[in-house]
């Protein structure tokens, strides 16, 4: 009997510490902060600048690092993102919007360790959801919200989704070339930004791609930096350059991203360089379903 009443309590001392432990560890989740997803929209002023290159890429290079990636292709005219990395996704945003499809049956994972959301034409649908379905298309973004980070490729130029989405995003990634007209568009952009916004959640950052040098590209930078702070009173944020290296074509005629072609060419260590300083200069995010709603002007 005094073995029985021993094991008993030996019984109820476990479960008693098992108890704690267990009130312990809801506590420690009750006040553990909720992980937000890092929004980060790369665009331009004009075509053709190598947009959807760097957004694809940039994926690659945070994927390196452990970071769980998201693409969403945000271009409403030419959809591209697929194109680059050789897919035919079966749906897309559209089918969301439409209730046919969940986020999930829409995201795809590819050989890359990193997933994408195709089908961008269907942001020209959000605009005119009513408020019901903007609701439940938000609650299917909260889907994507187990990401760490998710790259949004806009559309070149200035229309409203594009400075929306830079408005409303966490990193905004301004590209531009050493071209005079891409220098022209790129600063016609800010411009817009500076007098639409009269606040931002975040400061503008800009890369130069197809630079011939370093002292190239830091010449643009210097140029177009020193314009918007003087002009319009706006930090615009150098995180670097890509060289302007034939890997690039390279890969893009091989429809794969040039970190995977040539992981130690030029391009490929610039992307990465960029992806390092990002990641070392975290800003506090929001989340993905509360940027959507910021676009479009509901609370949190």
């Amino acid at each position: 009997m005094e073995d029985q009443a021993e094991k008993l309590r030996e019984i109820m001392r476990r479960k008693n510490t098992s108890g704690k432990q267990s009130k312990q560890s809801a506590a420690k989740s009750e006040t553990k902060p909720v992980d937000k997803a890092r929004i980060i929209t790369v665009t331009s002023g004009k075509g053709g600048v190598g947009k959807t290159n760097l957004s694809v890429n940039m994926a690659l290079a945070f994927a390196r690092l452990g970071k769980k990636v998201v693409v969403m292709d945000a271009d409403l005219g030419l959809a591209n993102v697929n194109v680059m990395l050789n897919m035919v996704p079966k749906f897309n945003l559209y089918h969301v919007i439409k209730k046919q499809k969940t986020m999930r049956d829409i995201l795809v994972e590819t050989e890359y360790g990193i997933s994408i959301v195709a089908g961008a034409s269907g942001f020209s649908q959000i605009a005119n959801m009513g408020e019901r379905d903007r609701k439940d298309f938000i609650s299917e973004l909260d889907t994507l919200s187990s990401a760490d980070i998710i790259i949004i490729d806009t559309s070149a130029g200035v229309s409203s989704n594009v400075l929306d989405f830079i408005a409303a995003a966490d990193d905004a990634v301004i590209i531009t070339t050493p071209e005079p007209t891409a220098i022209t568009d790129a600063y016609g952009i800010i411009k817009i930004i500076a007098t639409e916004y009269d606040s931002l959640n975040m400061g503008l950052k800009l890369v130069v791609n197809r630079a011939k040098n370093a002292g190239q590209a830091r010449h643009v930078a210097d140029r177009m930096i020193n314009i918007a702070g003087q002009f319009l009173n706006l930090k615009v944020e150098y995180l670097g350059f890509i060289y302007d290296d034939s890997a690039v074509q390279q890969a893009v005629l091989r429809q794969k991203p040039f970190m995977v072609v040539d992981p130690k060419c030029k391009a490929s260590i610039c992307v990465q360089h960029i992806v390092d300083r990002m990641d070392k200069n975290k800003p506090e995010s929001t989340g993905f379903s509360a940027m959507f709603k910021r676009l479009f002007g509901q609370s949190k």
